[in-house]
């Protein structure tokens, strides 16, 4: 395996691409209440603009940080890659939640602005309900097992639109229109627009998410299995013959 990019870079690439995503979803809500009023079709164009707007930052930032964005999937990969060392480490997980979880706040801040709106001002709408959470856990568990499932098939190459369309799906076929990120929930307190979520609601969904994120490590067990451990280096040859192979002829002088 290569070496890693410096942690800084890295940090960095995950707050940008945390900023850039959040400003996305909060900008397209913003953006979508202005030209319609049909709650349909708005949620339709919150949805096209973020799987756009994903894939597009994972095929970006991807090389540099592994495009997490999301608290869960670190904890997740460092979880699963703590024992090999294939993973983030611990002193990478502590550089990229809270890069994360500051892009998010930036990103929410900055597609305000951008609209208009008052830079901070928190969310009024309230999504405390068992059914939202509940949606939250099977959004989250769907999220870790593809990215871990990818990993495992080694098929890394289609997150960009694999992590892309399955976001857009869960908009529409989970309850909570799939939050499945710490980070982005947290940024998208700060915006009393369509796409926020009152500071209320923040901490059970954050719960649930991390709820969702252990299904999700228990479905990868399950269906794929314990990843195989790296192979040892190969044993040096014995000095003398092999025991029962035959003694060599002896050489005449």
């Amino acid at each position: 395996m290569s070496d890693p990019l410096p942690l800084g870079r890295r940090a960095a690439a995950e707050f940008v691409g945390t900023a850039a995503l959040v400003a996305v979803v909060v900008g397209s809500g913003i953006q979508a209440t202005s030209l319609s009023h049909d709650v349909g079709v708005q949620l339709l164009a919150n949805t096209l603009a973020t799987v756009f707007g994903l894939g597009v930052l994972i095929v970006l930032l991807g090389p540099v940080s592994g495009a997490h964005f999301n608290p869960v999937v670190t904890l997740a990969t460092w979880w699963t890659g703590r024992a090999d060392g294939e993973g983030p480490s611990a002193r990478d997980v502590a550089a990229y939640v809270p890069a994360q979880v500051a892009g998010a706040i930036g990103g929410a801040v900055l597609a305000d602005a951008m609209f208009a709106e008052p830079l901070v001002r928190w969310s009024g709408h309230d999504r405390s309900a068992g059914h939202l959470w509940l949606g939250e856990v099977v959004a989250t568990a769907g999220l870790v097992l593809l990215i871990l499932g990818l990993g495992r098939t080694g098929r890394q190459g289609a997150a960009p639109v694999a992590v892309a369309s399955y976001i857009g799906a869960a908009y529409w076929f989970t309850s909570s229109t799939s939050f499945a990120n710490p980070a982005v929930t947290i940024g998208r307190a700060f915006s009393d627009t369509f796409a926020g979520i009152a500071p209320a609601s923040v901490a059970p969904f954050v719960a649930a998410q991390l709820v969702g994120a252990v299904a999700g490590l228990a479905l990868v067990a399950v269906v794929f299995g314990r990843p195989a451990p790296a192979p040892g280096p190969a044993p040096a040859p014995a000095s003398g013959p092999a025991p029962g192979a035959p003694e060599p002829a002896p050489t005449t002088s």
